[in-house]
């Protein structure tokens, strides 16, 4: 199982690197999936990539906090659009459903991702005056 568990955690890891330039792809549920593999499969694999510094932060946001940055959801959001706007201009005219199905779908995960917190709770300003 820990081989099928690293090779699981490899094949998403790629698909979520392939996924940071590729719009219709995602990369952080990828890079989630990795973790989760990895941690079942080699704590080596999972510690190299939890402490990545391009891949790891993202990780360690979503699993402490739920959080995703400011950045991120610009940038999926942006990604996502491009990808609608390719599908809905290239897809074949035959098929109209797919393109709703596809719209809801993106609509959803859009609202999703709008919705979730940007920061950690120990860097989001509070609303309560401090005490005196």
């Amino acid at each position: 199982m820990r081989t099928l568990y690293i090779v699981l955690g490899s094949v998403s890891l790629a698909l979520g690197v392939i996924g940071a330039f590729l719009p219709v792809l995602p990369t952080t549920p990828f890079l989630l999936l990795a973790a989760y593999f990895y941690s079942k499969g080699s704590e080596r694999l999972h510690n190299w990539l939890m402490q990545h510094p391009q891949l790891g932060p993202p990780i360690r946001d979503w699993q402490n906090h739920g959080v995703i940055r400011p950045w991120a959801k610009v940038l999926s959001l942006g990604t996502m659009s491009v990808g609608l706007l390719s599908v809905w201009t290239f897809f074949p005219e035959k098929w109209p459903y797919a393109k709703y199905a596809l719209l809801g779908f993106m609509l959803c995960v859009s609202i999703f991702i709008a919705t979730r917190p940007s920061a950690p709770p120990e860097d989001r300003p509070s609303d309560l005056p401090s005490p005196r």
